[in-house]
């Protein structure tokens, strides 16, 4: 009898486990090492539809838009991108979980069909400091992102002991279901914390996101982006937490090369989440060759002119302009015209895609 409690008991645990598991650690060098040496040459751009404005209209029910993610995709896929980076919504989630779950599972089988492994970011101190779940506004004409919007909003920021548990479960939630799912490239947990003037004010949902992923133990590594020097403390806990480094940055190739130059110290593979923004010396033409060049995923903002407005550059509005002369991001029209012919043919030839003959 004691051998068959025994037993019982010990299944039971080795079920617990297999259920629960123990929180993982911080990746090792060398892990992170293999990891990325086991990718192709990672290059893609944050992408959102270009008839959503925001995360939430991106992944409501009523706005979502599968044939439309499909084509622009499909454009992707002729570039070469092999990844995408993809801002979820704690908004919709907390109004319908199981839909908005489905919706990335969705949004998987169609990255799948086109070769392309995306990686998710849950929160972002960007922008609009206030949301609603629902129909969204209208863009602003000639403002760049005008209606993106922080996730959390500053209101539910400000209610930590009602809102953390909110956005453990969501997290842990969303990495329980989809954590070892080899579709996914990585997760990005936080864009640019302390942005919008949070500043250090970051710090606490910073620390928690980490802990909740560790403690929901993805196969898939976390990172965060590091996208400002003067915010030393929060970029400190970054670099210290993340799996493999990412980083932003819409700077010359001197500026970048500079960057990578420090970064590379850490000894950890380097993904640059952000770059390109044409009237700020960022191009693909002379930021994306050393990007391949020295290593580095190479992830621009923007990639379908559309509801987002980031053709417009930041803090320089156009309110009677249709379409400024030299475009801030993106890279094609809705009628898949692209704004360069010539930056199409580097995208391509640097993505070993096949480049038309002239």
């Amino acid at each position: 009898m004691r051998r068959i409690i025994c037993a019982a008991v010990l299944a039971a645990v080795l079920a617990s486990a297999c259920t629960n598991p123990q929180p993982a650690t911080r990746w090792s060098e060398e892990k992170a090492t293999r990891w990325y040496a086991q990718q192709p040459w990672l290059s893609g751009c944050n992408y959102i539809p270009s008839n959503a404005i925001n995360q939430i209209e991106m992944w409501s029910k009523d706005s979502w838009s599968p044939e439309l993610i499909e084509t622009e995709l499909g454009w992707a896929e002729e570039l070469g991108f092999n990844t995408m980076r993809v801002f979820l919504s704690s908004v919709v989630y907390r109004h319908d979980p199981s839909g908005f779950k489905a919706r990335m599972d969705e949004f998987l089988r169609i990255c799948d069909r086109h070769d392309i492994m995306p990686l998710f970011v849950f929160f972002d101190d960007c922008w609009n400091p206030e949301s609603e779940y629902g129909p969204q506004p209208e863009p602003k004409s000639g403002i760049h992102n005008s209606g993106w919007v922080q996730d959390p909003s500053k209101s539910r920021k400000a209610d930590t002991l009602k809102t953390f548990p909110e956005l453990e479960k969501y997290v842990k939630d969303v990495l329980g279901t989809f954590g070892r799912d080899n579709r996914i490239l990585l997760w990005d947990l936080y864009n640019e914390p302390g942005n919008s003037g949070w500043g250090e004010q970051s710090l606490p949902l910073l620390k928690n996101v980490f802990k909740w992923a560790r403690e929901a133990a993805p196969s898939q590594p976390v990172t965060v982006g590091v996208w400002t020097p003067s915010l030393p403390t929060l970029n400190a806990f970054q670099l210290e937490n993340s799996d493999v480094i990412s980083f932003h940055d819409y700077g010359t190739p001197e500026k970048i090369n500079s960057t990578i130059d420090t970064l590379a110290v850490k000894g950890r593979p380097l993904i640059c989440t952000e770059y390109m923004a044409r009237t700020r010396g960022s191009l693909f033409t002379n930021v994306m060759p050393i990007l391949k060049e020295r290593g580095v995923a190479a992830i621009n903002w923007g990639f379908v002119s559309g509801k987002t407005n980031t053709i417009f550059a930041w803090d320089t509005p156009l309110p009677d302009c249709k379409e400024p002369e030299v475009w801030f991001h993106d890279i094609f029209r809705t009628d898949h015209s692209p704004y360069s012919e010539k930056e199409i043919e580097v995208i391509k030839r640097l993505n070993d895609a096949i480049v038309p003959a002239n």
